[in-house]
């Protein structure tokens, strides 16, 4: 019951957040009495229902559309937070995109090179830049990068240089927000089970990456919410520029 009421006043935007590994970390985070703003691009239906979800369990939440990879849109979205709730105090940057399968640069075409740096780089470096002027002082942001950009499969070459760029602009934003007492940190997941994880991956494949971890089973959404649940709490005040590799072992 403290806990809830030391952070009953924080407002929260995590982006990407109406489903996966998003909604898991909205879940958390209003089950800690934190009010969140349920950020989406294009999926209205699903963020409704993840507000509702948290609504019903006593908790506050909002659904505010907006696609983070354009600076407008990205900005419109903390001026509606702060709106309907008079600040912003975290930023989860959870949105993110994928490429479908094994790309190799070589095989990696303009549009998807550009829609990979759009929504995982520019969509974070949106984010970022305004929350540095927006967010209270003593807030906290968690950027989202993957245990991918340290493995360096095969075929996934773009997709780990955008999280090598969220790593690396993790480290030094934080030193940019020097005086603001705001953490800077990024969350590294290893395979989670997800929709999207799971989708277009055989039994087999499944199984083989379930086994890679020496724990032996895919990561959880709300594995990964709870280790942002801890970066955004008081306990983790002395944690800076870090990024935390949630991947059971698997690196």
């Amino acid at each position: 019951m403290s806990d809830k009421k030391q952070t009953s006043s924080k407002v929260a935007i995590v982006t990407g957040s109406s489903r996966g590994i998003g909604a898991a970390i909205a879940r958390r985070l209003a089950a800690d009495g934190i009010t969140v703003v349920i950020n989406y691009a294009g999926r209205a239906a699903d963020a409704q229902a993840v507000v509702e979800e948290i609504e019903n369990k006593g908790g506050k939440a909002a659904a505010i559309q907006a696609d983070i990879s354009v600076p407008a849109q990205a900005a419109a979205l903390f001026d509606q937070a702060e709106t309907l709730f008079g600040g912003v105090d975290i930023l989860v940057n959870n949105a993110g995109i994928m490429q479908p399968g094994l790309t190799t640069l070589t095989e990696t075409d303009d549009a998807l090179f550009d829609r990979l740096m759009a929504i995982n780089v520019k969509g974070t470096f949106n984010t970022l830049r305004i929350a540095a002027k927006k967010l209270r002082t003593g807030g906290r942001i968690v950027n989202f990068s993957s245990s991918v950009k340290t493995l360096g499969f095969a075929g996934y070459s773009i997709y780990a240089a955008t999280k090598a760029a969220v790593e690396t602009m993790t480290n030094i934003f934080a030193k940019e927000l020097r005086g603001r007492s705001i953490t800077v940190n990024a969350v590294a997941p290893g395979p989670t089970a997800t929709e999207l994880f799971l989708k277009d991956k055989t039994p087999e494949q499944v199984e083989h990456l379930a086994k890679m971890p020496p724990l032996e089973r895919l990561g959880t959404p709300e594995d990964i919410a709870g280790v942002v649940a801890f970066l955004v709490g008081n306990e983790a005040g002395w944690v800076n520029g870090q990024t935390l590799r949630v991947n059971g072992g698997l690196i």
